[in-house]
């Protein structure tokens, strides 16, 4: 069945989505071609039932769109997790994130951010067999990495966790993950999505994406 029941999904949602103009994470999955039919689906509606293919939890970290993003959250199954000041950015919301799957018990996270297209699921796959195979290494995290760029969901073990949360408030994602490089395992993968970064109407306008890497239906 692919179900790690140890994994939590957490999905990084409470951005202001400035430059898109309207929330990204209600942005329509697939983006609709002219003529073609309305997709009901969304970038958040799409990666929470990616996540679900995979594990039995998954959170959403929402900010000041909580009013708009709850009832996707709830409809799909997901839980909730308000960040009560997302002005202190997207750092904190994954230690918030990151904090709920602990208190539930959780001793790994899949997380991804709201704003990049959900990858394939041949993608989870392969980065699920590859954290586990990392973790009998004793490594923390598998980051997903194509052509050279590094991108999501990332898979994080306790330790990892631990680390986000040790660190200053003022840090960022990038910076603990550089403080730690022996502790990470960089996965190639044959799926652009991964790194993909949907932040303005040109972005998601360009996202012209060949059948093979359309969700199914």
């Amino acid at each position: 069945m692919g179900r790690t029941p140890a994994f939590c999904g957490v999905i990084l949602a409470a951005g202001e989505s400035t430059r898109m103009g309207r929330d990204k994470a209600l942005l329509p999955w697939p983006p609709s071609a002219s003529g073609s039919a309305i997709t009901t689906d969304t970038f958040l509606s799409a990666a929470i039932r990616l996540f679900f293919s995979h594990v039995d939890v998954v959170l959403v970290v929402a900010g000041g769109n909580e009013v708009a993003v709850a009832p996707v959250v709830y409809a799909n199954g997901a839980s909730l997790v308000v960040n009560p000041d997302p002005a202190r950015g997207q750092f904190s919301s994954l230690r918030l994130g990151l904090q709920e799957v602990l208190n539930r018990g959780r001793d790994a996270a899949m997380v991804t951010l709201v704003d990049r297209p959900p990858v394939q699921m041949k993608t989870i796959e392969t980065l699920q067999s590859a954290f586990e195979q990392a973790i009998a290494k004793r490594k923390w995290a598998a980051i997903p990495e194509y052509q050279g760029k590094h991108g999501h969901p990332v898979l994080l073990g306790r330790e990892m966790m631990e680390a986000f949360l040790k660190a200053p408030e003022t840090s960022n994602a990038r910076e603990v993950e550089h403080a730690h490089p022996s502790e990470i395992e960089y996965i190639p993968v044959d799926d652009p999505l991964v790194a993909a970064n949907i932040d303005t109407p040109e972005q998601y306008a360009a996202l012209n994406l060949p059948p093979q890497l359309l969700p199914s239906s």
